[in-house]
């Protein structure tokens, strides 16, 4: 049986990895970290 990933990112680090992933001059280092938080931000139901 496959463990669910209970972590979730806060709504303020949600919030700045967005503006990581569109700030043109972000590096690919912070982009990569900025999608690994939103992928662990709660989904609305």
């Amino acid at each position: 049986m496959a463990k669910t990933n209970t972590k979730q990112t806060s709504p303020k680090v949600a919030t700045d990895a967005s503006k990581i992933l569109r700030d043109p001059k972000s590096t690919p280092a912070e982009k990569r970290v900025a999608g690994s938080d939103l992928s662990q931000t709660r989904k609305k139901k």
